[in-house]
């Protein structure tokens, strides 16, 4: 593991990635959220994970819990110190343990724990982020869009995923090839339907415009699948669809930029940054170092 420079910067451990890293540019990116979303409807389409969430999750009940620790997990990984990355990987994977049983649609079974599963998870998530940020505005080029792929491999092998696609042609690669194991089910229409009109107190819906922003929010994430999968989902769209999703991706993260950086920007980035502010300080304006942790063997 990499030591400190000096005792004044014991607290410069800035987690697995860092202020020079792709991974901060990405997941602070005001589109992430959306692609986080867009991540889930794609997840959803293979039958053995939907099979996990939807027997073990409760997911219909606690989408909102679901949801909120969903997104912690990952902010936590990408800009919390290690110690607070390996405890929150431990908890997952630990959770993982108790998600097991056999898919009513294939009969096949299934696991939590599972590395191949764990590795479309992943694949889902980081290649959704990549192209909705880059879809939105976003400035990457293609070796920086390279090297977020790359960086997120440590994530994936937190839980256990094995044989990780690091760079854009192996996830493009990874992604043709599981295209024949994929299934619009029942429970995958149901948690699609979940996604753009989860439940909300009545009050909320009422006295604020929290489910048409919501809805459209949800919809627009959908409308940034591949073509493939909105066809899975019998939702093509038409020949501007795509077009049309990424005129409105680039009006909503531009709006979204014009906020301050504390409305617009979650609390463990700003930590992070601050974090790295003031290591950045104490070391004379050296870079300090990042972290490393411990992935299950």
């Amino acid at each position: 593991m990499p030591q400190p420079h000096s005792s004044s910067a014991r607290s410069a451990d800035l987690g697995l990635f860092g202020p020079d890293s792709i991974t901060w540019r990405v997941l602070a990116d005001p589109a992430a959220g959306i692609g986080g979303l867009r991540a889930l409807f794609l997840q959803a389409l293979h039958p053995l994970a939907m099979a996990g969430v939807y027997e073990h999750s409760g997911y219909q009940e606690n989408f909102w819990p679901r949801l909120r620790r969903t997104a912690e997990y990952v902010s936590t990984v990408a800009f919390s110190p290690t110690a607070e990355v390996d405890a929150v990987a431990g908890r997952v994977r630990q959770m993982h343990t108790l998600v097991h049983g056999t898919d009513d649609v294939t009969g096949l079974p299934y696991s939590a724990q599972d590395p191949e599963l764990l590795t479309w998870v992943h694949v889902t998530e980081v290649s959704s982020f990549l192209s909705v940020v880059r879809r939105g505005g976003l400035d990457l080029s293609d070796a920086e869009a390279d090297q977020f792929l790359a960086e997120q491999v440590r994530a994936a092998e937190l839980l256990g995923a094995h044989d990780v696609p690091a760079d854009r042609q192996q996830v493009a690669d990874y992604l043709e090839r599981m295209r024949p194991t994929l299934r619009c089910t029942a429970a995958t229409r149901s948690a699609a339907r979940l996604l753009v009109s989860p439940p909300m107190p009545w009050r909320v819906q009422l006295l604020t415009p929290a489910r048409p922003v919501w809805s459209a929010t949800a919809i627009l994430a959908f409308s940034l699948l591949p073509a493939w999968a909105r066809r899975m989902y019998r939702l093509p769209g038409l020949p501007t669809t795509d077009l049309a999703a990424r005129l409105a991706l680039r009006g909503l993260r531009t709006a979204a930029l014009r906020l301050p950086e504390r409305m617009r920007v979650g609390p463990p980035a700003q930590q992070a940054q601050a974090r790295a502010k003031q290591a950045s300080d104490e070391l004379g304006g050296l870079t300090p170092t990042t972290g490393s942790t411990t992935a299950p063997r």
